[in-house]
């Protein structure tokens, strides 16, 4: 018997095609979404930053605040007038004008001065800064010379800023320490809001960009947490949820280095830090995964050009910048 064959279809082929794109896209929407992961813990536990608060209550005409090598400055203005001059070096090159409550960071020694009201002047709350490392600081190294935002606009920050403000109100025991840690929490909580709105704060190529992309977080968190590993660019890109082509590029294109490059960078960064404390080098190169003690060492000679030992102690000789 002889078989009949399908009838063919005249009908809008699109019809046919409907329930495939129907069930690829329920499928696509119900695979869970990337695990969030903790972007900050790992740069901050190995380069860590102190907030020292020097400063509460008002400020009346014109304050001034020298640049100091290795220091950073954070000012929460409370409420007042605050006049800031243009500075070309902090990236504002004409006058501003603020009459809310606005913080402003500067995450680098940069000199400058506020203009407030000469009697009743502005109620501020200002500490100083301590980065690890000072400019050579992961963070610090993309950030723009000047921060300025208002406090409305940094979502998390108000509880924060609710225990700062009622520990500076009145002398109490610990209030120093305290008031220092808090100022640390508000910082954490400024970063957070950077990292996820690096455009808005103009944000330089590094790290903060590559934090900021869910996909390259996911592989810089862990060559933060494992530096020893043996990475490769498969296993990054891996981490990352990506091809080994996608991933190099996308990376490269926010981070301004390959991959490669910035584990070297990130690892010659750890072994200074460890160096400072005083680690041998035996030590610091089996923990960030090179086979032996020279092999750190021609590290450092193509990167910085010298030995690890001669870069110690000009490190020592400079001090902090």
């Amino acid at each position: 018997m002889k078989k009949q064959l399908p009838t063919p279809v005249c009908g809008p082929l699109e019809y046919h095609w409907l329930p495939f794109i129907r069930t690829t896209y329920l499928f696509v929407h119900a695979m869970p979404a990337a695990a969030p992961v903790d972007r900050l813990s790992g740069v901050l536990e190995h380069f860590k930053v102190r907030a020292r608060l020097f400063h509460n209550g008002p400020l009346c005409g014109v304050s001034r605040f020298p640049a100091e090598p290795g220091r950073g400055f954070l000012h929460v203005m409370r409420s007042g007038r605050l006049e800031l001059p243009g500075s070309a070096r902090a990236g504002m090159p004409r006058r501003r004008v603020f009459t809310e409550p606005t913080l402003l960071f500067y995450p680098r020694p940069l000199a400058h001065r506020f203009h407030n009201p000469p009697r009743e002047g502005s109620d501020f709350v200002c500490a100083e800064l301590e980065f690890d490392g000072g400019e050579r600081h992961p963070l610090v190294r993309t950030l723009p010379p000047l921060i300025v935002l208002p406090l409305a606009q940094v979502e998390g920050l108000e509880p924060a800023l609710a225990l700062l403000f009622n520990e500076t109100e009145r002398l109490r025991c610990g209030q120093r320490l305290l008031a220092d840690r808090l100022f640390e929490v508000v910082l954490i909580q400024l970063l957070r809001w950077v990292i996820d709105h690096p455009a808005e704060v103009g944000v330089r190529p590094g790290l903060i960009n590559g934090l900021a992309d869910p996909r390259l977080a996911a592989a810089l968190v862990a060559l933060h947490e494992e530096p020893g590993a043996p990475w490769s660019l498969a296993a990054m890109a891996a981490r990352a949820g990506m091809s080994r082509s996608a991933f190099a590029a996308a990376f490269k294109a926010a981070v301004s280095q390959p991959p490669a490059d910035y584990l070297a960078d990130w690892r010659l960064s750890l072994a200074q830090t460890e160096l400072r404390r005083g680690r041998q080098v035996k030590q610091i190169a089996d923990e960030l995964g090179y086979a032996s003690a020279p092999a750190l060492s021609r590290l450092f000679s193509q990167r910085l050009g010298c030995s690890p030992r001669q870069w110690l102690e000009r490190s020592r000789a400079e001090g902090p910048r």
